[in-house]
């Protein structure tokens, strides 16, 4: 999967670099992200609605090989800082990713609920999780991209801009994890 991503990643710069509008140029990158806004790709993060100031710092961070993942670290190298302020303007109105059909697993929502307000989730993700300015939109992202994110925060292998997330994570557990991913996921 690792080298397919890389591999789109490569081709796609080709394209990015001849591109003239936003649509264009952004293509490449839907592709992996979600024409509209939602991920269906297995550890892809749904960029829809996801806030500009954070997108931007995201991207900064890829280009700059600040955070390490080779298809993005590629697909931004030969972005100059306008073009990151028009990719990030460009996610921030995209659509937000819609739950899941299902409501979810009473049970499982109601610990990951309790989870949230116990950590705090709600403080900087606000009470709906949909973020603010550089804390980014968690609400009904991917639950395997939520579950392996929170589980780098928490082993310290994924690195923000801020310490935060790292003591957030510490006292919970494996399991404690799966719950905040699947409620976050589900929430409505």
């Amino acid at each position: 999967m690792q080298r397919i991503i890389t591999a789109l990643a490569f081709a796609s710069i080709t394209v990015c670099a001849n591109a003239q509008t936003i649509e264009q140029r952004i293509a490449p990158c839907l592709a992996c992200h979600g024409e509209k806004g939602q991920s269906e790709t297995e550890n892809t993060p749904s960029l829809g609605a996801q806030h500009a100031p954070y997108s931007l710092i995201q991207l900064f961070m890829f280009r700059e090989k600040l955070r390490v993942f080779e298809p993005m670290n590629e697909m931004t190298k030969a972005l100059t800082d306008d073009d990151l302020r028009l990719f990030s303007d460009f996610i921030a109105k995209m659509p937000k990713p819609e739950p899941p059909g299902e409501n979810g697993d009473p049970a499982r929502m109601q610990r990951g609920e309790a989870l949230v307000r116990q950590h705090r989730c709600d403080s900087c993700h606000n009470g709906d999780l949909s973020g603010k300015e550089n804390v980014p939109r968690i609400a009904n992202q991917r639950e395997d991209y939520l579950a392996k994110t929170l589980a780098e925060y928490k082993d310290n292998s994924r690195h923000g801009y801020d310490a935060s997330m790292a003591d957030v994570m510490a006292p919970i557990s494996p399991g404690q994890i799966a719950d905040l991913a699947y409620y976050i996921a589900h929430m409505r």
